[in-house]
């Protein structure tokens, strides 16, 4: 099943969030992902197991090196930033911790892990469509998600 902007709202509706493959480095989408949440003022978990914690302006957002260490997983959507093989153990992960939606972001996939995050999950954002052309991201398609939930 394709994406559509019906999923993206199921994915925001979440009362929480995280991005796995959070980066330290400005450059990098990991970091530019988990800023979009910030600068929404969402709340947002990044997930990184080698940074203690990724600065974003003034202010330093502790990380966890897990899905596991989440306070809530059931009530957590996730943003993924990372290779389709870690992507997968990710999504496995995410599964027997009953996250409910997950959002991937493009290059973070391959055929197995978007058969594997449409089988297992409420919610899955990936793939073609969206309005950047190279497949749904939250980037580009996040602020539509945001007001289709009313959270902008």
């Amino acid at each position: 099943m394709a994406a559509t902007d019906t999923t993206m709202q199921t994915f925001f509706q979440s009362p929480k969030f995280a991005v796995v493959g959070a980066s330290t480095n400005t450059a990098k989408f990991g970091y530019k992902v988990f800023k979009w949440y910030i600068d929404r003022r969402l709340p947002v978990t990044p997930v990184n197991p080698s940074a203690k914690a990724i600065q974003v302006g003034d202010e330093e957002y502790p990380t966890v090196g897990s899905l596991s260490q989440l306070d809530s997983p059931k009530d957590t959507a996730i943003s993924i930033i990372t290779p389709p093989p870690v992507t997968l153990k990710t999504l496995q992960e995410a599964k027997k911790l009953g996250i409910p939606s997950v959002f991937l972001q493009p290059g973070t996939f391959d055929d197995a892990v978007l058969n594997f995050a449409r089988e297992n999950f409420k919610a899955v954002v990936a793939g073609e469509g969206g309005w950047g052309g190279e497949g749904w991201c939250v980037l580009v398609d996040g602020d539509r998600g945001l007001r289709s939930a009313g959270k902008l």
